[in-house]
């Protein structure tokens, strides 16, 4: 999941990382004949993206550094090498260099997690003033997402081959680890019953699913969590908040004791009762769509960079009616922010 600072699902330009290439892609979700209006070249293997509307900007963690776009123009301003860069170019979920990326509510610090081939992660601090990287904090293994607090006071990897969740304090970037696994660690780096991706409530809650058979519902207050009971069956990876209380999950398929078919879970918080619909292709991520033209609710699940089942598009998803469209985009679209009209 992705932050900005921008009203959850408001907008119709959709800012996309194209994977599998070098570039972000704007689109323009209400334009059936030609959505992608442009691309703005960043650097190799892009993941993430996170924008600050009060500055316009935008900041895309790649293979090879963090880039800094310029909303208006949409044109890359610089992109930085990290602390811990990176000695080779590979694409995929499991390359090394930057992967999940925040940017903190008054815009002055951007926090990035950097996969490291061999060891430990870390999370750098970019200055936005400076323009240059200031802090690095070790972390967990392989984070596929990085989330912030409501009120910017904390960060969270979600550290995909360590089972576990790091916070950092900020600014002090005090770190606390806890390890995040419902269905126990048996199986180390092969085990799928691991964390992908999480979503932060306004309550400052945190939601990570599970092979669509758990969810683990965390509480940063106490640093402990709770799990409940999932349906999908389905490999799960990225996961989203509604605005009305429910939570979104796109499995990916029949992986790792995961025993059905890719799919769209559509959950009410409250009630914890789940609504599914299967799915012909993997997705890596979903956000909610407020500003459809035709003014219903909707979900933009990306092609990504899925073990199952990729491909080089959008899916917007109606969800009342569960019909769904696609868009094209290249290179596999991972990661993606709505921008504000």
């Amino acid at each position: 999941m992705v932050i900005s600072t921008s009203t959850p699902g408001r907008g119709t330009v959709f800012v996309v990382t194209e994977s599998f290439g070098d570039k972000i892609a704007f689109v323009d979700l209400a334009e059936s004949d030609a959505p992608v209006q442009s691309e703005t070249v960043v650097g190799a293997a892009p993941w993430a993206v996170a924008v600050h509307e009060g500055t316009r900007r935008a900041y895309v963690s790649t293979a090879v550094g963090l880039a800094v776009v310029d909303l208006d123009s949409r044109e890359r301003l610089a992109l930085v090498p990290y602390l811990a860069q990176p000695t080779v170019i590979e694409y995929g979920e499991e390359r090394p260099g930057g992967t999940g990326v925040v940017v903190t509510p008054d815009g002055g610090s951007v926090y990035v997690a950097i996969t490291r081939t061999g060891e430990d992660s870390v999370v750098e601090r970019f200055d936005t003033a400076t323009g240059v990287f200031t802090d690095s904090v070790e972390v967990g293994l392989r984070p596929f997402d990085v989330q912030i607090s409501p009120d910017g006071g904390e960060i969270y990897t979600i550290d995909h081959d360590s089972f576990t969740l790091h916070t950092i304090s900020v600014p002090e970037h005090v770190v606390t680890r806890v390890e995040v696994a419902p269905f126990g660690t048996e199986g180390g780096l092969m085990s799928h019953y691991k964390p992908h991706y999480a979503a932060v409530a306004e309550d400052g809650t945190l939601y990570l699913p599970y092979q669509g058979q758990g969810l683990v519902v965390y509480s940063p207050k106490t640093r402990t969590y709770v799990t409940q009971p999932m349906t999908a069956d389905s490999h799960q990876h990225g996961v989203g908040l509604t605005t009305d209380g429910r939570l979104l999950v796109v499995g990916v398929g029949a992986i790792g004791g995961a025993t059905k078919g890719p799919s769209l879970t559509i959950r009410d918080l409250e009630s914890g009762d789940e609504r599914l619909l299967p799915l012909e292709k993997g997705h890596e991520n979903v956000i909610e769509w407020l500003d459809s033209p035709d003014g219903r609710r909707k979900a933009i699940l990306t092609g990504g960079t899925t073990s199952r089942g990729p491909w080089n598009g959008l899916a917007i998803v109606d969800l009342e009616s569960l019909e769904l469209t696609e868009i094209n985009v290249a290179d596999r679209p991972q990661m993606g922010v709505l921008l504000a009209s």
